[in-house]
């Protein structure tokens, strides 16, 4: 294949996690077992979009709200012993709303005992405490999520035991960008839980955020050898060696991390075909290699999935570039 392939401008994903401006735009729902009906409560429900919170988890009635700003966003929801379930909108302006409702539904690999729930041990002042953190929370604006930080705090400071309050005092500090405080959140969450794969997992995209590529490693693999069935996950780690990869411009010295990430990539898309950003970064990866036909098929997938995606126009660009490019070469 002619070199003249291989000059085309990398989509590149977006690493960083931005604090959403103040719409009021949101995707609220809630989480269900269909073995009991009861609600899942304490489970993490996954974002995946431009400037949404990474994770959120669910209140006492299985309840989960995002505030957001206009874009593709897909809701997932995946704990063991059930099947991975996932939801996808497209927000258009500042009135447009979703609700979505899950039912999790036993996978039978595992035993599925369900999430443990956080009512009975929890104080009442410390539960009214919280509610008030997720009403502000609500709001969306930086000074309503500084007042929910606050009112974790002090339900924290009641029941230091409480897991939820934890976890969601570190994803709010991760949605203000406070770095140092969202990371102590979630080693606290580790203290209290070790086997919180879902803090290992929002670690890891903070790690990766800060481009501290070794430590989002290290994170995210002592996550999946708890939890091993997270598309995101996986995505997250691909991620992660793509970044490494990135950093290197010899193809022979990135090859070992462009391996890896491929792995784990096609790893996120077995557990999750339509995990559209899966699709982009194998496109990616793909193109460094000179797999250009291989690479725009990834980039229509994407496209097909996220056809009002944050990189929606420049993988529409990079197509362009690639048919133009396979046209204008001479046929055998």
């Amino acid at each position: 294949m002619p070199r003249t392939l291989i000059r085309f401008s990398l989509v590149i994903i977006a690493l960083t996690f931005v604090a959403a401006p103040a719409l009021a735009q949101q995707i609220q729902g809630q989480v269900r077992y269909t073995d009991t009906n009861q609600p899942a409560i304490n489970v993490p429900v996954r974002c995946n979009g431009l400037g949404c919170i990474p994770i959120l988890m669910t209140d006492t009635q299985g309840k989960f709200v995002f505030q957001l700003s206009p874009g593709h966003y897909t809701i997932t929801v995946a704990i063991p012993g059930y099947k991975e379930a996932q939801q996808s909108a497209d927000l258009t302006d500042n009135n447009s709303n979703e609700y979505f409702f899950f039912k999790l539904r036993p996978d039978g690999t595992a035993k599925a005992a369900g999430a443990p729930a956080v009512g009975a041990n929890v104080p009442e002042a410390a539960r009214k405490e919280f509610e008030k953190g997720e009403a502000a929370l609500a709001g969306g604006k930086k000074e309503q999520m500084e007042e929910a930080a606050h009112h974790y705090e002090k339900a924290l400071s009641l029941y230091p035991g409480f897991v939820q309050a934890q976890l969601k005092l570190g994803t709010t500090y991760m949605d203000l960008q406070q770095w140092d405080k969202a990371e102590t959140a979630l080693h606290k969450v580790l203290e209290i839980d070790p086997q919180a794969a879902n803090a290992l997992f929002a670690l890891g995209e903070l790690y990766l955020r800060q481009k501290k590529d070794e430590e989002a490693e290290k994170t995210l693999l002592q996550g999946l050898q708890i939890e091993d069935r997270s598309s995101q996950a996986h995505l997250s780690l691909a991620r992660v060696y793509w970044s490494m990869a990135s950093k290197i411009k010899d193809d022979a010295q990135a090859r070992p991390d462009l391996e890896k990430a491929y792995d784990q990539v096609k790893k996120a898309l077995e557990l999750n075909p339509n995990l559209g950003q899966a699709h982009l970064l194998k496109g990616n990866l793909l193109l460094r290699v000179r797999r250009v036909p291989d690479a725009q098929h990834e980039f229509e997938e994407y496209l097909r999935l996220e056809p009002k995606g944050a990189f929606a126009e420049q993988a529409r660009a990079t197509v362009e570039k690639i048919k133009k490019a396979l046209e204008s070469q001479p046929k055998p």
